[in-house]
């Protein structure tokens, strides 16, 4: 149909969606809803496929770019990097895009699942790596730069389509299908949405996906935030949502929400998901599930045709339509890993490396001597879930020896050398060249040494002589075949357990069963059911690892210690960490090699921040940077040499090991007290932290209100012998706020690039908004009449100049008490509560029945010529005591809440005040007992 409509590239993208959608049957655009969506050939229509990684480079593709993990970009605080790496991964994806088709395929999608937008709440969170900071401005600018690469510049075609992950309320992997996130309203739009509501209105966010668990009691792919605040955005209401992986069957499988899959999708519909990533490539489940709800009328014909039409708008911006109109079209695969793009990553990995401390002036390393490089991590480069296939691999070790020459470069990775002796054969295990194990050798020798990595808490991976790891194979036995644990289920990771009896029994931990030998074999399987059944060993030391380093490390002038995690052990997708330790093969390393020489360094190389204090107590020297792919050892050696001054700062709060997190369930960050917002304790680093081999000086700061925005300046100079970069950092704090509110807050930062002796003025222009706060009481944004700080400087708890700031205007009224009810879930504090859906359709309520009674504290609310009685929206499933108490104009209403019959079945329960209230009163409200609030009003 050439002459058609929605063929006419002069037509708005809206009006040719339009067209299309009245050209589709009902059928047709069922089939579209499916990630893997079927040709229309009538249409001229292709395959298409929603979601291709590309969170810090094309990943499960085949080779391409590796760029740093994205909490590693997230250190650079560099936006203008950040938009070179995004467009640098999107011209790979258009490459690969280019690529035939696999038969019955789509073609690579142009829809990107980049960035990760969630905040670094947490710092035990499994998929700490994939987000960028801690601090939702940083994250917001960090992502808007991000995906503005992804998108590209033409003012029409898209070169990618990213999607921002995951809405909402996401940082724990523990129950991730099934646990709820508490997000009250001042958590929710001071910390939670901007991270998504800032690249949103940057206009280069095509997509969001919600996340696998509930937000408030409701499965996060049913929230109603996706119409009443992502869609309501600039740029929002053409947002593409894209369904998480199983995530709608969930909503009848893990989670139980809803009675069948029909009306399960159908419900996911109405919220707002257009694409169902579900099944895998089998897209007739999900088309089916959507005929049925459609043919029960759960969902209408205009439901199908709105999420269909975001799609299409999608694939037309990309220039599906109009290839010969599109400028990315006809990329070639000569831009994957070209020269370009390797230096870019290996600027970029050069800019993620944090220096922490450096006493003495250790760094840069000694143009002279011997260097020992120490660790299970100096000569290994470790990708993670997301990474991709790397083009090549350069280990610090190897970047050092190609510098400085091999023989002045000694290494040992500290691993124990151990030899297995099967009980029952006599014999010890070996490893063949090809990988076969069998318990098959009478004497130890260099195939029967098996290196131990204890990566802590237990969990280890053993490695045969050259290297390659123990791993189960397709029939269950073992063999010396994996380069690395790479798998979303690891197949490399053991359980080493003791007996009584001395012996060592082998769990296999990626199946849970136990090591024994095959029967009539001397090949060893995983299927062994019990602990009894396992094969004993004897463990022989054949080497410590810990004495050799310390051989090293005392023959040579300076130590590098390299150590860290592997990004698919013990904290990753699915797994969170279970503390912020090293492991203690690491830490014994550590410590040897500083008793043997005190002219040790510590590179820390790992997805998330650990408590190191003795570390950081003992050793001169440490630097932090995140795996940072291919160039990563590359960039590391380029700032221990000093080619390139460190310039990252920490991108979240590094805790101190004795001080207590707050549960990882906990997402009420006002109330816990967490994050750098509002750590009262001094931590182990700061968020922004970071050092420079030169000393940045600054000048007094100046600051005034120029309508609507502050502004502020200082100078900057570069007083010490390097050029360097300096990330300069503005932060601002209320103190006349009614509230608790944030002890600092970023509301600025430049990168500025120095020389010796050069200085420079720093800008900012804030936004007085951004020194506000969310009013619960009115639901609306509000910024207090009073005192404000600007401070600078090169860190959260390095603030090296401030000015004040007088800010005037009304200051927000009293919450009404009497002109509506008020919401139970728009409390100013609150403490032992959880936010509860209040229906299944939509609205929010509060719960007891802790181990305490659950508060809610409204701070002020305007009675106004007085208040008399009130009115409880309340409900309760099970029987037994359960009250509200009002505490109000200083006295005690106690009103008992009779058994409701069932979450939902709200009920009105009246009773006179104690004391009458007049004028404006702090109420406070306690409820004893399992039952639910939804709202109290007052007359």
């Amino acid at each position: 149909m050439p002459d058609a409509p929605y063929r006419d590239a002069r037509l708005p993208a809206r009006r040719r969606v339009e067209d299309l959608l009245s050209r589709l049957t009902t059928d047709e655009k069922i089939a579209l809803l499916h990630q893997h969506a079927p040709a229309v050939p009538r249409l001229g229509l292709a395959a298409h496929t929603t979601g291709t990684e590309a969170l810090h480079g094309v990943s499960w593709l085949g080779p391409a770019t590796s760029f740093p993990q994205a909490v590693g970009l997230g250190a650079t605080w560099d936006r203008a990097l950040l938009r070179r790496v995004g467009e640098a991964v999107a011209t790979e994806v258009r490459a690969f895009h280019e690529r035939p088709a696999a038969p019955g395929r789509a073609r690579i999608g142009l829809n990107v699942w980049a960035p990760v937008v969630n905040p670094l709440r947490h710092p035990l969170w499994g998929r700490n790596e994939e987000g960028y900071a801690e601090d939702p401005s940083l994250t917001a600018d960090l992502a808007a730069a991000y995906t503005g690469g992804l998108r590209g510049d033409h003012p029409v075609h898209w070169r990618t389509a990213p999607t921002l992950k995951h809405f909402l309320g996401y940082n724990n992997e523990t129950d991730r299908t099934t646990s709820s996130s508490d997000l009250p309203p001042r958590v929710l739009h001071e910390y939670e949405l901007p991270c998504y509501r800032g690249p949103v209105e940057a206009g280069a966010v095509a997509a969001v996906m919600p996340s696998y668990n509930l937000v408030n009691g409701r499965p996060a792919h049913l929230t109603p935030y996706l119409k009443e605040e992502l869609r309501q955005w600039k740029n929002g209401a053409d947002l593409l949502v894209c369904s998480d992986a199983e995530a709608p069957s969930n909503l009848v499988a893990a989670q139980r929400w809803s009675a069948d899959h029909a009306e399960a999708h159908a419900a996911a519909l109405r919220a707002g998901v257009d694409s169902f990533t579900d099944h895998g490539t089998d897209s007739p489940v999900t088309t089916a599930r959507l005929t049925e709800a459609l043919r029960r009328g759960l969902v209408t014909e205009a439901d199908i045709d709105a999420a269909v039409g975001r799609q299409l708008l999608m694939r037309i911006n990309c220039g599906e339509l109009d290839p010969e109109l599109d400028p990315y079209a006809g990329t070639g695969q000569d831009v994957i890993g070209c020269e370009a793009h390797r230096g870019l990553a290996r600027q970029a990995a050069r800019q993620a490396v944090v220096l922490l401390r450096n006493e003495g002036g250790l760094l840069p390393l000694p143009a002279d001597g011997t260097l020992a490089v120490l660790g299970p991590l100096g000569d290994d480069v470790l990708r993670d879930w997301y990474s991709g296939s790397l083009l090549h691999r350069t280990t610090l070790l190897d970047a050092l020896r190609e510098r400085l020459g091999a023989d002045r470069v000694l290494h040992a990775d500290g691993l124990d050398r151990i030899a297995l002796r099967s009980a029952a054969t006599g014999r010890y295990l070996s490893a063949a060249p090809d990988g076969t194990l069998a318990v098959s050798a009478e004497h130890v020798g260099e195939h029967e040494g098996f290196a131990v990595q204890d990566w802590g808490h237990g969990v280890t991976t053993l490695q045969a002589h050259d290297g390659r790891y123990l791993t189960k194979d397709g029939y269950g036995l073992l063999a010396a075949t994996a380069d690395h644990p790479d798998e979303w289920v690891v197949q490399e990771t053991f359980r080493l357990e003791r007996g009584e009896d001395g012996r060592v029994r082998l769990r296999h931990l990626g199946s849970g069963h136990w090591v024994a030998l095959a029967a009539g074999s001397d090949a060893l399987t995983t299927y062994a059911s019990s602990r009894e059944q396992a094969e004993p060993f004897t463990v022989r030391t054949v080497s410590a690892g810990a004495e050799r380093a310390a051989a090293l490390a005392a023959a040579a002038g300076t130590v590098v210690v390299v150590v860290g995690n592997d990004p698919h052990v013990n904290g990753r997708e699915t797994e969170d960490r279970p503390d912020l330790a090293l492991p203690p093969q690491q830490e014994e390393v550590l410590r040897a090699a500083r008793a043997a020489n005190p002219r040790t360094v510590l590179a820390l190389v790992s997805s998330y921040p650990y408590a190191h204090e003795r570390a950081r107590a003992d050793v001169a020297a440490v630097l932090w940077t995140a795996h940072g792919g291919q160039e990563g050892g590359a960039a590391l050696a380029d700032v221990l040499l000093g080619d390139h001054n460190p310039s990252g700062r920490l991108p979240q709060t590094w805790y101190r090991a004795d001080q207590p997190l707050p549960g990882l369930l906990d997402y009420d960050i006002i109330t816990a007290r967490s994050t750098y917002l509002y750590l009262d304790e001094e931590p182990l680093h700061p968020f922004g932290h970071g050092l420079s081999y030169t000393e940045f000086r600054y000048g007094a700061l100046t600051a005034a209100v120029d309508g609507d925005h502050a502004l502020a300046e200082l100078t900057v100079a570069n007083r010490g012998p390097r050029a360097g970069a300096e990330v300069v950092q503005l932060y601002g704090r209320a103190h006349d706020a009614p509230v608790a509110t944030p002890l600092r807050r970023l509301v600025g930062f430049e990168r500025i690039e120095l020389a010796p002796g050069e200085e420079r003025r720093v800008a900012f222009r804030v936004p007085l908004a951004a020194l506000g706060r969310f009013d619960p009481g009115h639901g609306r944004w509000t910024v207090d009449p009073g005192r404000y700080t600007l401070a600078a400087g090169a860190s959260s708890a390095d603030l090296r100049a401030a000015a004040e700031l007088a800010l005037t205007g009304p200051a927000a009224p009293p919450r009404p008490g009497l002109a509506g009810p008020i919401a139970a879930r728009d409390f100013d504090e609150a403490a032992g509560v959880r936010l509860v859906e209040r229906s299944r359709e939509g609205g929010e309520a509060v719960a007891g029945g802790g181990p305490t009674p659950a508060r809610l504290v409204f701070r002020a609310v305007d009675f106004g010529d007085g208040a008399t009685r009130v009115e409880l929206t309340a409900a309760r499933e099970g029987a037994g005591p359960a009250a509200v108490e009002l505490h109000l104009a200083g006295a005690v209403t106690r009103i008992e809440v009779p058994a409701t019959g069932g979450r939902y079945a709200w009920t009105a329960v009246r009773a006179d005040l104690a004391a009458p209230a007049k004028g404006v009163h702090e109420l406070r409200i306690v409820l004893r007992g399992a039952l639910r609030l939804a709202e109290a009003a007052f007359g």
